[in-house]
């Protein structure tokens, strides 16, 4: 784990703005150097007008897939509630393609339980309970997988998977068996406490915890986590030294603040020198 690169990933809420809009903030993410690029998998927004302007996650992946060159992209991440998994895995496949550009596919398939009811009920979806959409998630994966073996053609690559969410007894366990990333949020402590278990997980079931890239989010806003959060490359280096190598920020309209992106590359850049 210690070998990893950092990387810095962005990701764009799709909320609250035109596709115009999202589409020229992709497009700065990847000119200013970030190495991923995130939507994420909602169809309604999660702050300000909760019935504002909003657009959907994988269609909007395809998009980015075909204008974009360099950086990854993924959604953080997508509802396994909302499609059959061979359905997804065939998207992901798709999109995977759709990135390649010549060379490897780009899509990372982020993916988790879910969790915001909403979307369930208005579009149809059964909520269930959160052990319900984390046995579906567990039951689910190991399609995905035999799916991309299926397809023809397959897969460009082998499609890196990052497992969203902090649970301890379920879905670190899952992230084990399946993540080639995984990602939460918390201080530095909490993030530290969960990378022991992730680890813990990997022991019991003989699996490498350093094949594991390690995600956390970093807020844009001061006071998100018990920390400091102002100084954006102090409060990583925190998280950098438990053992993240992926951080996230933020960014959405109508600001577009593209200063705390400015700062962790530069940090990413010093770092990894």
């Amino acid at each position: 784990m210690s070998e990893r690169p950092i990387r810095i990933a962005v990701q764009i809420k799709p909320q609250h703005a035109s596709y115009a809009e999202i589409r020229k903030a992709a497009a700065l993410v990847e000119e200013l150097g970030a190495d991923v690029l995130f939507n994420w998998d909602h169809f309604f927004p999660l702050s300000g007008d909760p019935d504002g302007a909003h657009f959907e996650s994988w269609t909007m992946l395809a998009a980015w897939a075909e204008a974009t060159e360099r950086i990854e992209i993924g959604a953080l991440v997508s509802s396994d509630g909302y499609r059959n998994p061979n359905l997804l895995a065939d998207m992901a496949r798709t999109v995977d393609h759709i990135s390649a550009k010549g060379g490897e596919g780009r899509l990372i398939l982020g993916i988790g339980a879910g969790w915001f009811e909403r979307d369930y009920d208005e579009y149809g979806y059964e909520f269930g309970t959160a052990p319900d959409r984390l046995r579906k998630l567990r039951d689910d994966l190991p399609g995905i997988r035999a799916r991309w073996g299926k397809l023809n053609p397959r897969p460009t690559r082998d499609i890196p998977i990052l497992i969203g969410g902090g649970g301890e007894k379920v879905t670190l366990r899952i992230a084990a068996e399946h993540a080639s990333i995984w990602h939460s949020f918390g201080d530095a402590e909490t993030i530290a406490r969960k990378h022991a278990v992730l680890d813990e997980w990997c022991a019991k079931i003989g699996r490498d915890p350093g094949e594991i890239e390690r995600s956390a989010g970093v807020s844009p806003r001061p006071g998100r986590f018990p920390e400091d959060l102002a100084d954006y490359p102090a409060s990583a280096e925190k998280l950098y030294a438990v053992g993240t190598r992926l951080f996230t920020v933020g960014l959405e309209a109508p600001t577009w603040d593209v200063g705390p992106i400015r700062d962790l590359l530069a940090w990413r850049d010093e770092r990894n020198a």
